[in-house]
This record gives structure tokens, sequence and C-alpha cells, in this order.
């Protein structure tokens, strides 16, 4: 992914299922700034605990958008680095997503890769575009490099 300007919001939050905390600091703090989005618009999160966690999870929202603005109580902007990354897109619910960790990183393996930084999920289709979990598109991604 190319070097990108963002709106981010980190923060710990109770478990995985409470994704929806993030996202609504990130729409509430931002709502009468006329944010434009970048095009694409990527909406994603990444998980800063390098590992599953039951509780306390950190993990940091990300919403690449065009233009500059001012930094809110919660929400930063800033530029996101360029990333190498291997993905896997998948459409349907989110009970699908440790299968497709679990195939990212054997391919890691397989193809002489390694991680270099926390993964991602970018939202291509969400909750906030449908209601039904069949029509999700979720693309997982590892930050990569050779070994």
């Amino acid at each position: 992914f190319p070097e990108s300007y963002a709106a981010t919001v980190r923060m710990t939050i109770p478990s995985y299922e409470h994704e929806g905390m993030i996202w609504s600091v990130l729409v509430s703090e931002t709502a009468g700034m006329n944010i434009v989005p970048a095009d694409p618009c990527l909406c994603s999160v990444v998980f800063h605990d390098g590992e599953f966690k039951e509780t306390d999870v950190d993990i940091e929202a990300r919403k690449t958008v065009t233009g500059h603005y001012p930094d809110t109580e919660h929400v930063k902007f800033k530029t996101l680095p360029e990333v190498t990354v291997a993905s896997c897109t998948f459409k349907g619910g989110y009970h699908f997503i440790t299968e497709v960790y679990a195939a990212v990183v054997a391919w890691l393996d397989a193809n002489g890769y390694e991680s270099a930084g926390p993964m991602f999920n970018i939202y291509h289709v969400s909750p906030h575009e449908t209601q039904n979990p069949e029509e999700f598109v979720t693309e997982a991604c590892y930050p990569v490099r050779k070994k």
C-alpha cells in the first residue's frame, strides 16, 4: 500500500466484539469537519497487541482522507507509511477470520516471509454499509519482509 493520510483513533477496548466503540469515537469527533474521504477510502483496524487477547485489546482505527485537518481529543491525523503486505480478501461474516489469518500465516511460512509489523484488517464492506454479514468483504493484511 502506498503512503496515505488518515484520521486515526487508538484505544484499548474490552474485547474484539467491541470494535464498534472505536469507530463511534472517530465518527462522532469528525462529524462536523467536512472530511473528504481518499479515493479509494480505506477503513482499517490495526491490532497492536501482536497476538490474540481475551480482554483489553489495543487497536487503532484508520480512515484514509484527502486534505489536512486538526486533531481532536481522540482523533489524530497522520501520514501512514508505505507498507508491503501479504493479504487475503474474503466475503462473509467475521466468524471466518481465524481461518483466514491461519491461511495467510501459512503462506508467509511457505514463501519465505516474516512479519514486519502489526496486522490489520481493511473493511471494504462492513456493518456501516450492510447489516447482512454474508455481504461483508474484509481484507486481512500482514505487513511482511523477506526472511
